[in-house]
């Protein structure tokens, strides 16, 4: 009987270890808009490639950026939604992470600077004076590009503006602009699109005066030592997705585009070099 009890613990342990080892993919993205925002937007697309991959996928709220970057590199995060200069500062934490897939927009994203109705900001240089709020720090659309093409038209944040703010996401940064908070923001070009077209910002309190040039930005990244055969089938996941499909039209739809594309490291080239120049990376 005692034979039969440790047999017995012994399976029961065995099965417990086995179930504790099943594959979980881990995911995260940059918090660049509110956190109930991104659930909604991730909860389609985490059954979807649950189903596609035949293994759980775990959403993971982080509260900053550079938490993504840290989880990326510790093992804690296998697949990130990066903006563009998040991706350089985790492949230069990590020196393996990798990019593999971008909306299409992605390849030609703009910044968009808005301003308070009737402040008399209708091109960059009316910005001289005025209190001005990025987003993150670390957010490509909502401070580094930003502020490399303010550089670039001879214009210093800390110079030139009477203040410098950080909102830490771009739906807050409208909001700061609409309540009269700062006089201008920089914000993410598709986060802009969808609040106006959602009506969840004033177009008579808030006015888009001035678009960046295009740049690369957001991708989707995985760690470096994830198992490549994982990696390829998260790609292929993605590249699968079409818009001709409704359910995955409605996938595509919160993530604001009809199709996802590769990418690779050299896209960024320019986000690290604008980095550089803005003095925000060492």
């Amino acid at each position: 009987m005692l034979a039969i009890r440790r047999l017995a613990a012994a399976l029961l342990a065995a099965a417990s270890a086995h179930a504790s080892a099943a594959p979980v993919l881990r995911v995260s993205a940059i918090p660049d808009e509110a956190p109930t925002e991104l659930i909604r937007k991730f909860r389609p697309l985490g059954e979807y490639l649950q189903k596609q991959l035949g293994m759980e996928v775990k959403f993971v709220p982080v509260t900053d950026y550079p938490g993504t970057v840290e989880g990326l590199a510790a093992g804690h995060l296998d697949l990130v939604w990066y903006g563009g200069f998040t991706f350089v500062q985790a492949r230069r934490r990590t020196g393996s992470a990798v990019p593999l897939v971008q909306r299409e927009e992605d390849a030609r994203f703009h910044s968009r600077f808005i301003a308070r109705a009737g402040s008399g900001i209708q091109r960059l240089q009316d910005l001289r004076g005025k209190t001005v709020a990025f987003g993150s720090p670390s957010s490509t659309s909502g401070h580094l590009m930003p502020r490399y093409f303010l550089l670039q038209a001879g214009l210093d944040p800390e110079k030139d503006f009477a203040k410098v703010a950080f909102s830490g996401a771009h739906d807050a940064t409208a909001k700061w602009v609409e309540s009269g908070k700062v006089d201008a923001g920089a914000v993410n070009e598709s986060v802009w699109n969808k609040l106006v077209e959602e009506k969840k910002i004033d177009p008579a309190k808030v006015i888009s005066f001035h678009t960046t040039p295009d740049f690369f930005d957001y991708n989707w990244t995985v760690r470096g030592d994830l198992d490549p055969r994982v990696a390829e089938k998260i790609r292929a996941a993605f590249l699968a997705l079409d818009a001709a499909n409704p359910e995955h039209r409605a996938i595509l739809d919160l993530q604001r585009t009809r199709r996802f594309i590769p990418t690779r490291v050299e896209n960024y080239a320019m986000i690290e070099q604008a980095a550089r120049s803005a003095d925000l990376l060492k």
